[in-house]
């Protein structure tokens, strides 16, 4: 089984005052440098970056990671769907049975939650997605066999919770591993 990771990175983050895709930790460390490094580490050969607001300047960003790929989600202002199809037909022009979805705003995901989410989506014609504490989260992972009709479902800023319900996406508790908290703000 191969993993392809998708980060997706192409809002305004209005909430946040900038692109998230710019944010930094205390430490002056990108959000997206630790996302990609828990994607990799928790078992994603090929990272994809779906970037939209601000793209030159987000490209210039994704560039200085190491074998990272820029996507642009040219109509990235109709929201989080735009992104999330944008990252999946990137996705299938790789060989990836397997996507990994993860937002950028989880800088502090370790990658035992990416392993233990893309070991319960097995395959091809795998869903699964973290939950902690029972509550839905990140990261998702989409087999290949469902890429198609997850783009096709997807609308304005909803992802694919509704299409990872209806299908039976496997739910893997990650409480004991982390949080699951997004940042929003700063």
């Amino acid at each position: 089984m191969t993993a392809c990771g998708i980060v997706l990175a192409a809002g305004a983050g209005s909430r946040y005052g900038q692109p998230k895709i710019f944010a930094r930790d205390a430490d002056g460390a990108l959000w997206l440098e630790r996302v990609v490094a828990a994607l990799r580490e928790g078992g994603c050969e090929q990272v994809l970056v779906v970037i939209g607001a601000e793209s030159e300047r987000a490209c210039a960003v994704v560039d200085t990671l190491d074998a990272v790929s820029a996507v642009i989600a040219a109509d990235w202002d109709l929201g989080l769907s735009a992104s999330v199809r944008a990252g999946l037909a990137a996705a299938a022009k790789t060989d990836a049975d397997t996507a990994v979805i993860a937002p950028v705003d989880v800088p502090r995901m370790p990658a035992s939650v990416v392993t233990r989410v893309l070991r319960a989506a097995a395959g091809r014609a795998g869903l699964a997605r973290a939950v902690y504490e029972g509550r839905p989260g990140h990261p998702v992972a989409i087999g290949r066999d469902h890429w198609e009709l997850v783009a096709a479902s997807v609308h304005g800023d909803a992802g694919a919770n509704r299409y990872l319900a209806t299908q039976g996406a496997v739910a893997v508790e990650c409480a004991d591993l982390w949080d699951g908290t997004d940042i929003d703000t700063r």
